[in-house]
Formats: C-alpha cells, structure tokens, sequence
C-alpha cells in the first residue's frame, strides 16, 4: 500500500511543476477498483487527488471525465453549489497517464439516507437542478454530445427492443414498456446540461448538504429525467422530496420528468440483462431476470405510477418505429 502511494506523490510531482508534497494517503481501495488512488498534501496545506486506471475501460472514463471538467469554466462552476475537481497537470505511466485534480471532500450517501434525512435530498434536488440550469452553450462549445428527444426515444426504444429479444422479459413490463414509447407527450422535453452518471457513487455530502459531485465523463445536452432515475432505486418519499426541491429551484415545468425518470429506472434491469446476455454470464442474467419479476410485482400494486402521462397521445407500436426510422433519414 505505501510503495502504491509513494509511487503515486511521485508521478504528482511530475505532472505537476513545483508541487512540494508533505504527505500522502490512500484514497479508495488499495486492492480492488478501476483506479488506483492518493490524497495529497503539499506545503500550505492544499489537498489534490491523483487517479491512475488499472484498465481500460477506467482510462476511457477518466479521458471523458478530463475534457468534461476542462470544459467547466471558472463562470460556469461559480453557478454550481458544491465542487468540482479542477484539473492540475497529467503524467505518464506505462502505456496510460495519472491524472491530479484538486480533492473534493465529502462522503458518499445511501438512497436510504435520502428517504430518512429530508434535509439532504432537499440539498441533492437543489444540486441536480443547478446542473440542468446551466447555459447549454459551453457544453456545444466543448464538442460535448448534444441528443434531441428524437435521439433518446431511440435510444430508449433500442434497449427495449434488445432486451424483448431475449424472450426473457415479462409480458408485463413489454406491455407497460411499449406503451411508455408509443406516448408522444412523454417525449416531449427540452434538452438540458446533463450530468448523464448520477447516483450515490458520484454525489459527496457533508452532513445534509451535497459538497461536491466526482465523475463528469457522460456531461451532455439530454433529458433532465436521467439525472433523477437513480433515486428511484431508494424510498418513494426520497424521490419526492428530491423532485419537490428540484421544481422548487428552477427545475423546470416538464410534467412528465418524474413518468420518463421511471422509464430510466425499469431500463436498468433491461440493461442489466443485455450486459448478463453480452458477458455470457448465467448468474447476471439470471439477477435480471429477478430484478424484472419483483418489478412485475410492484408495477401491479394499486399504488404503482404509471409510465405514461395522464392524457397520453399514443402511436401503435408500428408507427414508433416507422416515425423513428424516417426521422432518422432526415438526421442522416
């Protein structure tokens, strides 16, 4: 663990010209993760952060995750109520690079946290709705992605459609899922500033308040709806204090946020099992064949929202696909 750390101070030394470091610390595991991880101090006392991926896929999320916090201009995190890690300088190391940012303190929270503590997802719908507020030039700027909601139907519709391949999805959520991609006025939503990765893996608090948010790598212009799926995983009275304190703060007026966050949300299970069908993995989709029944289970409850809006305008399942279809010619 410490020749981990001490090799780490030494690559933050590299990467950053006249850093004078006075002591080092383990952030993370020091066994397992994508990344291997220091806390650093220097001479007055600043802490950084150094990360180096231990593969492939973590070095393509720390490369996202660096343009996305360059692109966060000092006027544009001044708008933020928490931090943002600030790039400080990259070194080297084998065939991939160790990254220094400053260090943003805070502790991760439960989603049982959030249903308990009313106060601190009041501060997380606060936080959430700051990010959505956000000029959405600097992310066009940054050449960041950019989806109209033509793009995350068929995205959406994608999952579905892959997943209902299988011929492991209930009939039940076929149905409930078919229905939530023929409502037009569900689709209908103005693009924001999107996080795109929230969830308690990401999100620092201090107490009640949210200090800081890590991992920017999926920054992007899209549906408002995907930063809020994740508290759906917890108790419903979270969800609404989060989404009360969200409208509260300017989060804008979309009836149907809350009808899309749970088409998100049953979505994980789809993808869950595409990645169980894609990794030949027995035990993963048997998990997401699990996930889908208890689903099942409590979308039939007489308590159970709904997925589409009140007054859905639908299409049969036919004409989605032909509206997608001819409506991707034209973007093609």
């Amino acid at each position: 663990m410490a020749g981990s750390q001490f090799t780490l101070a030494a690559l933050a030394t590299t990467a950053v010209p006249g850093l004078v470091l006075t002591g080092t610390r383990t952030l993370g595991s020091a066994a397992s993760g994508d990344y291997e991880s220091a806390v650093l101090r220097d001479a007055d006392g600043t802490l950084s952060a150094i990360r180096r991926p231990r593969n492939q896929r973590a070095e393509a999320r720390q490369s996202a995750d660096l343009v996305a916090i360059r692109a966060l201009s000092a006027g544009i995190r001044s708008r933020l109520p928490f931090a943002v890690a600030e790039y400080r300088g990259q070194a080297p190391i084998g065939s991939t690079r160790a990254i220094v940012t400053t260090y943003v303190p805070g502790t991760h929270p439960t989603l049982r946290d959030l249903g308990e503590r009313p106060e601190l997802a009041t501060s997380v719908g606060r936080a959430v709705a700051a990010v959505h507020q956000l000029p959405t030039s600097f992310v066009t700027d940054a050449g960041l992605p950019s989806l109209t909601p033509f793009e995350v139907l068929r995205s959406a519709v994608s999952v579905m459609d892959r997943a209902v391949a299988t011929k492991l999805v209930p009939a039940a959520l076929v149905e409930r899922w078919e229905g939530a991609a023929r409502d037009q006025q569900l689709w209908q939503f103005t693009p924001t500033v999107v996080h795109g990765a929230l969830g308690t893996g990401v999100v620092l608090v201090d107490g009640d308040a949210v200090t800081g948010i890590l991992d920017w790598g999926e920054l992007r212009l899209g549906d408002p709806a995907k930063d809020l799926a994740w508290v759906l995983a917890g108790r419903r009275d979270g969800f609404d204090t989060v989404l009360s304190a969200y409208e509260a703060n300017g989060g804008g007026r979309d009836r149907q946020l809350a009808q899309r966050a749970r088409v998100y949300h049953e979505l994980e299970t789809a993808q869950w099992l595409l990645h169980g069908v894609q990794a030949k993995s027995t035990e993963v989709v048997d998990d997401a064949v699990a996930m889908m029944h208890r689903l099942v289970d409590a979308v039939q409850t007489p308590s159970a929202e709904p997925l589409q809006s009140v007054s859905p305008d639908t299409m049969e399942i036919g004409e989605v696909e032909q509206f997608l279809s001819s409506t991707e010619r034209r973007h093609g």
